[in-house]
């Protein structure tokens, strides 16, 4: 433990910042359907020296996603759930403040996955150095980070985007979404579509990010909104949402259409099992594919995401937003708020100091 009381002390890799305890979420209980402020608990903890190799990162910014909530339930899934009475995890950023490695010292600014917590301590081969001086550290959690190489793998790789092609992303003002959509037409397609929860969001899809036409998933059957928007029909369809959006996207598919499966956010609080799609037969007339993955199976792609990414922000041809909750003590009003739609663009947590 490092004493509160203390001054900083020398490391073999720089000084450490004396610091006792800090606090950190824990699951409290499983939910059932949506999940309630009741199932979490804020709890304080000593942070403890590190270890050789190891480094404590006082976190600056802590990442809320959607596939939280599936970890939630204790259910076999690609990744463990979240244990009971323990601390939950996910993408955090933050400044390094002791250290026993050599290769990232105190001072360093990194990328690492114990996030919901004030500070964390883990190996230091487990974080990613980042520059502040590149972009603000909370685009390391969506734009440049883990939402943006989602949105691009799922397009180009999964979907397999074409020049001239017709896209249709759901849950499209999201940090994955407005993200896809903003590749799909810098990659060349013809007519990006997208659907949001607002008016407000659908404007900012066009008159913000380029899509062609979106429109409000509240206001009208999204089957009816979609045919107005393409009347053709679409070749292309990104998926955050499941349920009647990937529905009316089957039916609105041409010959050979592609579906990139990236989540389905409409049905993570049900206790019932969604009841479709309906329409699966069409997917053998009209050959088209249906792809699940996972953006951890697509690192080697890291290389050319960065690149024409950063690009695209140098530029100014890629845009993004964020909703930005601050206090550890807000992390779940945030994370419940993601659920329930009320973001724009990547949702985080800042920690001030």
């Amino acid at each position: 433990m490092v004493d509160s009381t203390s001054t900083p002390t020398s490391t073999s890799s720089g000084t450490s910042s004396a610091v006792s305890s800090g606090r950190e979420w824990h699951l409290a209980a499983r939910p059932h359907g949506w999940p309630t402020p009741a199932d979490f608990a804020l709890v304080e903890t000593p942070v403890p020296e590190p270890g050789p190799g190891q480094i404590v990162v006082r976190n600056l910014y802590l990442s809320v996603d959607p596939y939280m909530r599936g970890r939630m339930n204790d259910v076999k899934s690609y990744m463990p759930p979240f244990a009971i009475g323990k601390p939950m995890d996910g993408g955090a950023v933050g400044r390094v403040v002791a250290s026993q490695s050599a290769d990232v010292p105190v001072g360093t600014h990194v990328l690492h996955g114990l996030g919901w917590r004030e500070y964390a301590v883990l190996d230091a081969a487990k974080a990613a150095v980042v520059d502040p001086e590149q972009a603000p550290l909370s685009a390391y959690l969506g734009v440049l980070g883990m939402t943006g190489m989602t949105a691009y793998a799922g397009l180009l790789r999964i979907a397999e985007l074409a020049p001239g092609e017709t896209v249709f992303v759901s849950g499209a003002a999201g940090a994955v979404g407005s993200q896809a959509g903003q590749i799909a037409k810098l990659k060349g397609a013809a007519r990006v579509i997208g659907s949001a929860g607002s008016d407000e969001k659908c404007a900012l899809l066009v008159e913000d990010y380029g899509f062609d036409a979106a429109f409000n998933y509240k206001k009208a059957p999204v089957a009816d909104q979609l045919a107005d928007a393409a009347p053709d029909g679409i070749d292309v369809y990104f998926d955050n949402v499941g349920g009647d959006h990937l529905e009316a996207a089957i039916s609105a598919m041409r010959l050979n259409g592609r579906a990139a499966l990236c989540g389905s956010i409409a049905a993570y609080n049900d206790v019932e099992p969604p009841p479709g799609p309906r329409n699966l037969g069409l997917l053998v007339g009209r050959r088209l594919m249906l792809r699940g993955f996972m953006v951890g199976d697509h690192h080697d792609m890291q290389g050319d995401f960065v690149r024409e990414v950063g690009g695209w922000l140098r530029d100014g041809k890629l845009h993004y937003r964020e909703t930005v909750t601050t206090g550890i003590d807000q992390a779940v009003a945030a994370f419940l708020g993601m659920l329930r739609g009320e973001n724009t663009g990547k949702a985080v947590v800042a920690l001030p100091e």
